[in-house]
């Protein structure tokens, strides 16, 4: 490497970075990397990058690396910025290729923010979308079928059963014994309707009751009129013999 041709491009470097330039030695220089454009509600992110030179360059590539100072980086992330950096200086051998590597590098750090604003928005909106989705399930409900009813059916008579006998317990706590007695006795009493699905001959059992060769009488058969022209006759027959 000839040193006239890196003290030639030192003072290019110089004149174009005042300020983010600074020299390391006599073979390695560090610039700072801003991106070109700042984003409104995205973290600050700076970088610099150093570059080692060879002895070779410019016909060979400069060792190079690229730490952030504001900001951070994720280790997948240098590497692809380092990996593009090699590209372009392949592309630009034979040449002084360090302001073309920091501008490549200015740019790639515009392109990184810019990645990450829109992974976010995708990882937002994923998100979101799994919400709905979450949401519309729930309203929706789980479709009925014989076998999901069953199950239900049958957890729901056990929570049914054991509040029945919980709300037992505590009305009998509250019953006096002579109450709680009585309470028990009217509990092992069946009802009407369980006497009779107990017994159904219970329905035909009065017709046992009624006396062999008695006869059924039709009210709607009797005559009004002649029930009361007989009440008549003896009031009058009564009333003579006074």
């Amino acid at each position: 490497m000839s040193s006239e041709v890196l003290a030639e491009e030192f003072e290019v470097l110089e004149s174009i970075y005042p300020t983010e330039l600074t020299k390391l030695s006599e073979r390695a220089v560090r610039i700072d990397i801003e991106p070109e454009e700042s984003v409104e509600g995205e973290d600050e992110l700076k970088l610099v990058l150093e570059v080692q030179y060879t002895d070779g360059y410019p016909d060979t590539l400069p060792d190079l690396s690229v730490e952030a100072v504001a900001g951070s980086l994720e280790e997948v992330e240098i590497e692809s910025l380092l990996q593009e950096l090699r590209e372009v200086g392949e592309e630009n051998l034979g040449m002084a290729m360090t302001f073309t590597l920091s501008t490549h590098l200015r740019e790639q750090l515009s392109a990184l923010i810019h990645s990450r604003i829109e992974r976010r928005k995708q990882e937002e909106a994923e998100k979101e979308r799994k919400a709905l989705e979450e949401e519309e399930a729930r309203t929706r409900g789980t479709p009925v079928t014989v076998e999901t009813f069953k199950a239900w059916k049958t957890t729901f008579d056990k929570t049914m059963a054991v509040k029945k006998a919980r709300d037992e317990e505590e009305k009998l706590k509250a019953m006096t014994p002579k109450e709680r007695e009585e309470y028990k006795k009217l509990g092992t009493r069946l009802s009407g309707r369980q006497l009779f699905e107990r017994d159904r001959s219970l329905a035909i059992s009065d017709d046992s009751l009624v006396e062999e060769g008695a006869v059924s009488v039709d009210i709607t058969q009797f005559d009004r009129t002649v029930v009361e022209e007989e009440e008549e006759e003896e009031r009058m027959s009564f009333s003579d013999s006074d």
